[in-house]
C-alpha cells in the first residue's frame, strides 16, 4: 500500500467525519459535536488501519491493476473506514469489559477522566455511524442491501464470538479442562476472523459486483488466516515486547482461552499441570511469572514457531489452488502482512 493511497485514505476519514458531525438527522450543539469529534479522533484512526486499507488494496487487486478512479478509491475507502468504525465500537466496549488500561499506547477511552461510562453510549454512536456512512454513499448502488446484510451478519458473529469468550472466563466456573483447540477455534473464528479478515475482502468483492455465495472457499481461507492471526496475538500477549505491541498483555491474569495455555496443557506433566491450575487466572504478578516460567520450560516459543511455519505452508497451498489469479493476489497480500509479525 503506497503512502499516497494511505494519505488519500486518511483524507476520506476527514470527509466522513465532517459529514457525520453535520448529519441532518440530529440537531448538534457545539458541545456534543466537539465531544463526538474528539471521541472519533481518539478511537477510530489510531490503529494500524490494516482492515480498512485492505479493502482498497483488495479492490485494486480484483481490478487486476487497472487504475482506480477517484470515485472508486473514495468508495473503497469509505467501506474500509466502516470496518475501522466497527472495530472502534468493539474495542471501546471490549476494554470496559476486560477492565483494560491501555490501548494503542494510550489510556483506554473509558479511562479518560471525564469519559468514564459515557464510553458505552459513545460505542453505540460509533456502531450507528456505519449505516449512516453506507446510506449516504451506497444507497443508489445495486449492492447496497448486500453490504448492509454483510455488516449486520459480521457484527452478529463477532458479538456472539465475544460472548463465548466472556462466559468461558466467568469467576467461580474456572476449569482449564474446558479449554481445547476446538473451543479456541470457535471463539476466534467468530470474535476476530470474520470482521478482521473476511469482511475487508468481502467488501471488495461486493464492490466488484461479485456474489459472496460464489466465494465460500475464499471465506474459508480468510477465516483460517484469522485464526492464525489470533494464535500470533496469544503468543505476543505473553512473549511480545509491550513497547512494540502497544499494550501490556493480560491473558494469563484474565484466564483467557489462549492458544498458549491449551498447548501447555497438551504437553505438560502432572506436576506442571498442577502449577498451571494453581496459578492461571490469578491477578497476582508472582502467579503470572510462574506461568510464564512454565511456558519457557515447555519451550512454547519453539512450539509456536513450528506451528507458524506449518500454517503458512498450508495456507499457501490453499491459495495456490484458487482458480482466480486476482483473488490469489488478494489472499497472498493478506498472508504476507501477518506472517512472522511482531505486533
Amino acid at each position: 500500500m503506497g503512502s499516497d493511497l494511505r494519505s488519500k485514505f486518511i483524507e476520506v476519514y476527514l470527509t466522513l467525519k465532517s459529514e457525520l458531525l453535520d448529519d441532518p438527522a440530529f440537531e448538534w450543539t457545539d458541545v456534543s459535536r466537539q465531544w463526538v469529534e474528539r471521541m472519533l479522533d481518539y478511537n477510530v484512526p489510531g490503529g494500524k488501519l490494516n482492515r480498512g486499507l485492505s479493502v482498497v488494496d483488495s479492490y485494486k487487486s480484483l481490478k487486476e491493476g487497472k487504475e482506480l478512479t477517484e470515485d472508486e478509491i473514495f468508495l473503497a475507502s469509505a467501506l474500509g473506514w466502516s470496518i475501522e468504525w466497527l472495530q472502534a465500537f468493539f474495542l471501546v466496549l471490549d476494554d470496559i469489559m476486560d477492565g483494560s488500561h491501555t490501548r494503542r499506547g494510550q489510556p483506554c477511552w473509558f479511562r479518560v477522566p471525564e469519559v468514564g461510562l459515557v464510553a458505552v453510549n459513545d460505542a453505540v454512536i460509533l456502531r450507528n455511524h456505519i449505516p449512516r456512512i453506507l446510506k449516504k454513499h451506497f444507497r443508489e448502488k445495486d449492492y447496497y442491501v448486500e453490504l448492509l446484510d454483510l455488516f449486520n451478519e459480521v457484527e452478529f458473529q463477532t458479538a456472539s464470538g465475544q460472548l463465548i469468550d466472556l462466559i468461558a472466563t466467568i469467576e467461580g466456573e474456572k476449569d482449564l479442562s474446558k479449554y481445547s483447540l476446538p473451543v479456541h477455534r470457535r471463539i476466534v473464528q467468530y470474535k476476530t476472523a470474520y470482521y478482521s479478515f473476511y469482511l475487508p475482502v468481502a467488501c471488495a468483492l461486493v464492490m466488484s459486483g461479485e456474489k459472496l455465495d460464489d466465494h465460500v472457499d475464499v471465506k474459508n481461507i480468510l477465516i483460517d488466516m484469522g485464526i492464525y492471526f489470533q494464535v500470533q496475538d496469544d503468543y505476543l500477549d505473553c512473549f511480545g515486547d509491550p513497547a512494540v505491541i502497544g499494550k501490556i498483555g493480560t491473558d494469563i491474569e484474565d484466564y483467557k482461552c489462549s492458544w498458549l495455555v491449551i498447548k501447555a496443557l497438551e504437553i505438560c506433566n502432572d506436576e506442571q499441570k498442577k502449577l498451571l491450575y494453581d496459578n492461571y487466572g490469578k491477578d497476582d504478578a508472582a502467579c503470572v511469572a510462574k506461568v510464564k516460567e512454565l511456558y519457557k520450560e515447555l519451550n512454547l516459543e519453539g512450539v509456536f514457531t513450528a506451528h507458524e511455519r506449518e500454517t503458512y505452508e498450508r495456507l499457501n497451498k490453499a491459495i495456490e489452488a484458487h482458480p482466480s489469479k486476482s483473488v490469489q493476489q488478494v489472499l497472498r497480500k493478506f498472508l504476507g502482512k501477518i506472517y512472522k509479525r511482531q505486533k
